[in-house]
């Protein structure tokens, strides 16, 4: 492929990956949108079908009794790492946005994770103004080691990935 259909090409996978970011920031945005109520049941549900999947899948015998309760249990930890995840992946779409310009992967990895942060940074804000939510400092944490991790491991499988196609 010639140099000129690779610079357009990655123009254009650049342009997507914007677009998607864009996209999941409003994603992002609906999620903070909702009330605490709301947020609350969406955080139970995801948490009682892990439960429940995993008993399935482990051949446990448990009443519905015990996996609301184990539900319950693991609520705070599936919601923080929803956080995560949000962030991860906002932070590899601005990441990749970025790759129309000619940053170092370095540079174009903390320009993304420092916007990532400073999006965390507006949710938290905007979570102020939802009746039953608070914006806290905490939630900007995981979400800031959301996108730190999800950058760090998409730019390891992206280097292995290059270096057993060069080989």
């Amino acid at each position: 492929m010639d140099t000129s259909r690779k610079q357009n090409r990655k123009k254009r996978q650049s342009t997507i990956a914007g677009i998607l970011a864009l996209v999941w920031m409003c994603v992002i945005f609906a999620f903070s949108a909702q009330t605490k109520e709301e947020s609350s049941a969406v955080s139970e549900g995801i948490s009682f079908r892990i439960v429940n999947a995993t008993g399935l899948f482990l051949h446990l015998h448990i009443d519905e009794a015990r996996i609301r309760e184990i539900a319950g249990a693991i609520e705070h930890f599936v919601r923080k790492g929803a956080h995560m995840t949000e962030y991860a992946i906002l932070a590899v779409l601005i990441y990749l946005w970025l790759g129309r310009w000619k940053f170092s992967r370095l540079r174009a990895a903390c320009i993304a994770a420092v916007l990532s942060i400073l999006y965390a940074c507006s949710d938290e804000i905007h979570q102020l103004f939802v009746a039953g939510r608070a914006g806290m400092v905490s939630d900007v944490l995981v979400d800031s080691a959301g996108a730190v991790l999800g950058l760090a491991l998409f730019l390891c499988v992206r280097i292995c990935a290059n270096r057993v196609k060069v080989r």
